[in-house]
């Protein structure tokens, strides 16, 4: 490790969020999968018969074990399945061990490592059924989060309508306010966080368009007006989305793209999601594709026009949704160049990076105990394959890019500002000019 850098946060601190996470968080997580795995056994039955239930207890043991080895602080053990990142995963588990000089535990190792470690490890004990390799512990949650949202989504959808009409029309808009806008909407989506809840109901149930107004205080750092700037000045130009949660945070995420592809400020849009379940609740193809399909239920003439819209910019490759093992491996992205080489140079073909949610902003600053003033860029480590900002509402103790002193001043107002969900940061790095 670079001894110039600050420490990798972790459990080994008692009064950080990384201890009650591994504690507490985690183990609840575990126990949910448990569970909902029982509670699933009748349906699962009646379509795989025996073999499936006889996965479903499998699942739930080995979910069940790796809960008692996270509460009893035992060292990590090497994945072992057929899943073609495994060697990626043991090979680092052992660089870990080198590095540390004894293998890795759950309450001494770094937190983004041992977290991250705990969803493979999950997928591990899906990995090795028989017939259920495609299932996803989470869907249940995912999906009725996402149902439980129908009201807010209904309402943004109807707002995007008429504004993609009125550009279509060609009425005069304010095509600044409306970006600015609709990234604040996506921003704050990111509060819909399953991980964050240890998976207990975390819907949208107010109004996204109200919150823009009532919530722009919290914002610690806001970037917006260098973000319009840039994008003002590129348009119309490739924009990759890399997502965080589905459910209603994917909605906002989609009426984003729609409003950057209808008023041209965006050429291609490029969505970047996980390759398996992770963090409870971050999107997969499956969860892409239920989103459509319950849009596609909607008596609302907004919504089952942009689902047709949506499936036909896929179809054209306007829009892309892709996938990539890199996003569900430990690393943080200043090392992406070293370990996944093709996507860093994928990425470097953007004219602008959105960076979603918490975990994704924990891997660009390498999930570090940075004091909150370091400037933004420097606490990328060198990742900049293109220009990028970065939509994220605070759900780990490290941030940076704020003011001097601004940390302090929050800190006044909420001792749990770094946690909490309630504050947030819009963050831009123009790294190399392209």
């Amino acid at each position: 490790m670079d001894e110039n850098l600050p420490p990798p946060l972790s459990a080994r601190f008692k009064e950080s969020f990384a201890y009650p996470t591994i504690k507490e968080r985690l183990p609840s997580i575990l126990a949910k999968i448990a569970d909902t795995t029982f509670r699933n056994k009748v349906q699962i039955k009646e379509k795989y018969g025996e073999d499936g239930c006889e996965d479903l207890k499998s699942i739930a043991g080995c979910v069940s074990k790796l809960r008692n080895e996270i509460m009893t602080g035992k060292k990590l053990i090497p994945i072992q399945d057929k899943r073609s990142d495994v060697k990626t995963w043991n090979d680092y588990l052992d660089e870990m061990t080198v590095n540390e000089g004894s293998t890795p535990q759950w309450f001494v190792s770094p937190w983004l490592y041992v977290e991250c470690y705990m969803y493979r490890r999950v997928q591990e004990a899906v990995e090795n059924c028989s017939v259920l390799r495609q299932y996803d512990v989470f869907m249940e949650q995912k999906r009725q989060s996402l149902i439980d949202s129908d009201q807010p989504t209904l309402i943004l959808m109807n707002y995007l309508f008429t504004v993609t009409n009125d550009i279509q029309s060609g009425k005069s808009l304010d095509i600044q306010k409306l970006f600015k806008q609709l990234i604040q909407v996506s921003l704050w989506g990111n509060k819909c966080d399953l991980s964050i809840s240890g998976g207990a109901d975390n819907a949208q149930k107010s109004c996204p368009l109200d919150q823009v107004n009532t919530l722009c205080d919290f914002i610690l750092r806001d970037d917006l007006d260098k973000i319009w700037q840039y994008v003002r000045d590129k348009a119309p130009c490739r924009v990759d989305i890399v997502l965080d949660n589905a459910g209603f945070e994917l909605v906002t995420d989609l009426c984003l793209a729609e409003f950057l592809t209808s008023s041209k400020l965006a050429s291609q849009i490029y969505f970047h999601a996980k390759s398996f379940p992770w963090f409870v609740s971050d999107v997969t193809q499956s969860d892409f594709d239920f989103t459509f399909q319950h849009f596609m239920q909607s008596n609302s003439l907004a919504t089952s026009q942009f689902v047709t819209q949506w499936k036909n910019r896929l179809d054209s490759g306007t829009w892309k949704f892709v996938v990539n093992d890199f996003w569900t491996s430990p690393f943080p992205y200043c090392e992406m160049r070293k370990h996944s080489p093709d996507l860093y140079s994928e990425l470097s073909n953007s004219s602008l990076l959105i960076f979603k949610g918490d975990l994704n902003y924990r891997k660009l600053v390498g999930d570090r105990s940075w004091p909150p003033s370091t400037d933004f860029d420097t606490s990328l480590q060198g990742f900049s394959p293109a220009p990028l900002c970065t939509l994220r509402t605070l759900k780990a103790d490290v941030v940076t890019g704020l003011c001097e002193g601004k940390a302090e001043t929050i800190e006044k107002q909420d001792k749990n500002w770094m946690i909490n969900g309630q504050w947030a940061v819009i963050e831009f790095a123009e790294g190399m000019k392209k």
